[in-house]
């Protein structure tokens, strides 16, 4: 036994010497609970609104005022015409319209029922679900109000809802952009990092290190292949949305081709970046599964709205890569927008590509010259 219990106490000190194991035992789980207790959550929390209030009146504005008063929305605009919503939905700030009809109080009292209008971002089904659903139940609540007034009629605000983008609330309008986002990292920073931390496992990163190519050439011989793999894997998950869902790219295909380019090439550096860091085949899956694409699939905003979450969350997700990706690609594949819609969020993903391939080149150029002494 008291061998048995000395074994056990090398074990625990194998364990508490080793970070990572450390992470995977404590960290990780910590750091799940924080995730889906406050940043995964189904319901909306101050969503984004404009308001076009044709009517001007004390019904249009008591409604306006009860929709703000509520913690599910916050008013971000106030629409002068029709053509105003086109825009604020191609800019993807905005969830819902909500559009009071002209002279809204007279037609009540004179025809009993008028019909307010509930304008949603399809693009997002859930969340206009969401939304449409919250806006439809304060508005039933003010109508019945009105009906216990003296001396009225029974008068009644109708909800007209319609869904901007997506009129059926397909599922697959949310699910393949998100699709592409995932396989980009898992094909294009998986793959490189555990690609690279295998020639360096199997001892064959010696042959590399005595041949002429220079460490830009064989970053660029290592990452190339998957480049273009992954420009394949785009393709066909776009003719595939559009044969097999009837999904279209309602955009500039070629604008989409461009911004996906950009992605690959900065999911490659980041590979290339994890590469550097860990030796192990082992520890490079891990390092991208947990550090890459968990915090892609929950954090970006390709289920979850970002909006719907506590600031800190919203501050980290900003770092992400996938975030403003599945605001491009949604901007462009489902919205129709052009470069002016999305040239903010294509300039942070120029930024990370850049520093993420100064930064990986520098730190693998220093292997090299570790390895080759």
């Amino acid at each position: 036994m008291k061998r048995f219990m000395a074994f056990v106490r090398k074990e625990f000190l194998h364990i508490f010497r080793d970070y990572r194991t450390l992470i995977i035992l404590f960290a990780l789980p910590a750091a799940q609970i924080l995730i889906f207790g406050y940043a995964v959550r189904t319901d909306i929390s101050n969503a984004s609104i404009a308001i076009l209030d044709n009517a001007r009146d004390e019904v249009s504005s008591d409604l306006a005022l009860k929709l703000e008063a509520s913690e599910f929305f916050a008013i971000k605009d106030y629409l002068t015409s029709y053509d105003d919503i086109d825009a604020v939905f191609r800019k993807g700030k905005i969830k819902e319209v909500v559009v009071f009809p002209e002279d809204m109080a007279a037609r009540l009292k004179r025809e009993g029922n008028v019909t307010v209008s509930i304008i949603a971002d399809g693009s997002e089904p859930n969340a206009a679900s969401l939304v449409t659903g919250y806006t439809t139940a304060i508005i039933n609540d003010y109508s019945a109000t009105l009906t216990q007034q003296p001396g009225t009629s029974v008068p009644v605000i109708n909800p007209e809802v319609r869904m901007y983008f997506n009129p059926n609330l397909k599922s697959h309008f949310m699910f393949v952009p998100g699709v592409i986002t995932l396989i980009l990292i898992l094909v294009c920073a998986l793959m490189t990092s555990v690609t690279i931390v295998r020639e360096k496992e199997f001892g064959t990163m010696e042959v590399l290190l005595v041949s002429p190519l220079r460490p830009w050439q064989i970053i660029v011989g290592k990452v190339a292949p998957y480049f273009f793999l992954s420009l394949i894997n785009v393709i066909v998950i776009l003719l595939m949305a559009w044969f097999v869902f009837g999904l279209p790219v309602r955009g500039s295909i070629t604008l989409l081709i461009a911004e996906c380019m950009l992605y690959i090439l900065m999911a490659l550096s980041l590979g290339i970046l994890v590469s550097t860091t860990v030796n192990k085949m082992e520890n490079a899956i891990i390092v991208s599964f947990i550090g890459l694409m968990l915090p892609t699939l929950l954090l970006s905003g390709f289920i979850f709205p970002i909006e719907n979450m506590p600031k800190g969350y919203d501050y980290f997700s900003m770092i992400l890569p996938g975030r403003w990706f599945v605001e491009i690609i949604r901007s462009v594949m489902i919205k129709g927008a052009g470069f002016v819609y999305v040239w903010k969020q294509t300039l942070v993903l120029a930024v990370m590509t850049l520093f993420f391939i100064i930064l990986s080149a520098r730190k693998f150029k220093v292997r090299l010259e570790e390895g080759s002494k």
